[in-house]
């Protein structure tokens, strides 16, 4: 198995950094994709070791860090860059989504990928597979339906007046910077935004996957996504968190329990497309 690392140019020309992790001796498989969340990352957890079941299951896994993550190849494994992270917008992270898989398709030998997104990362593939054409599957782990369901309406004014928010690292307690101008771009590009209604537009095999154990996006939310698409398929995994029993680092060889059910139901979806 190999796992070669990348960089492109991506939103406002801040690097996007990726690793695309395969089979030596068989370059030629289908391409999965990864989106990461809000405050995450390509090497979170145990999206590795997500890679490798892939691989070793007949796919391509690439996976990368969103130009305005916050996450830089001197640090990989913690969100150090905190102007960059302060900057993001969702339309910036669009955009680099965009650029990753306009890559895929001219240098990887792809006409198509398959997208999986996780919790805002859902959303944002949620956008990409109502428009993309080259989008062949999507599936989508926590997915949010609202990108303001990441902040509380009762912030806006304090956000609007002091031109930034703060929200905690739930591991380290750290107070991460959010600059107005998510705010702003989210209003002025709400339409575009809105992924309830990329939702109903979708016209591709899409698998959401959701835990009813999440604190963090309601199983409620994935049921929504799918009333929205009834052409979609909904599976919950019983007990199940917004990671799916993964930590931040994570310890093991092996992928936890739920974890390793979302990857196995995830496959028998994409085998199955």
């Amino acid at each position: 198995m190999h796992n070669e690392q990348f960089s492109l140019i991506g939103a406002a020309g801040k690097p996007i950094h990726g690793d695309l992790t395969y089979h030596k001796n068989n370059t030629n498989t289908p391409l999965v994709i990864f989106v990461h969340g809000f405050k995450g990352f390509k090497d979170w957890g145990a999206h590795n070791l997500v890679a490798r079941y892939f691989v070793q299951n007949g796919y391509r896994y690439l996976k990368f860090n969103l130009s305005h993550s916050g996450v830089t190849p001197e640090k990989p494994k913690d969100v150090s860059d905190l102007d960059s992270f302060a900057s993001n917008t969702f339309s910036k992270e669009l955009v680099d989504v965009d650029i990753v898989i306009n890559h895929a398709v001219t240098y990887l030998g792809v006409n198509d990928v398959y997208l999986i997104g996780h919790s805002r990362g859902g959303g944002l593939s949620i956008l990409q597979a109502a428009s993309n054409p080259h989008v062949r599957g999507l599936i989508t782990w926590s997915s949010i339906a609202d990108f303001s369901s990441l902040w509380k309406k009762e912030q806006e004014e304090d956000w609007r007046k002091n031109g930034k928010i703060e929200v905690i690292n739930a591991r380290t307690k750290e107070k991460m910077p959010l600059n107005v101008t998510l705010l702003e771009d989210f209003e002025a590009n709400e339409a575009q935004l809105n992924i309830v209604n990329a939702a109903k537009q979708i016209n591709i095999p899409w698998l959401i996957v959701q835990g009813d154990d999440d604190v963090n996006v309601p199983f409620e939310t994935a049921e929504k996504l799918a009333n929205a698409n009834p052409a979609s398929r909904l599976v919950k995994i019983e007990g199940a968190n917004h990671v799916y029993g993964a930590v931040h680092p994570y310890p093991d060889e092996t992928l936890p329990p739920q974890l390793f059910e979302v990857c196995e139901k995830s496959l028998r979806f994409l085998n199955e497309i």
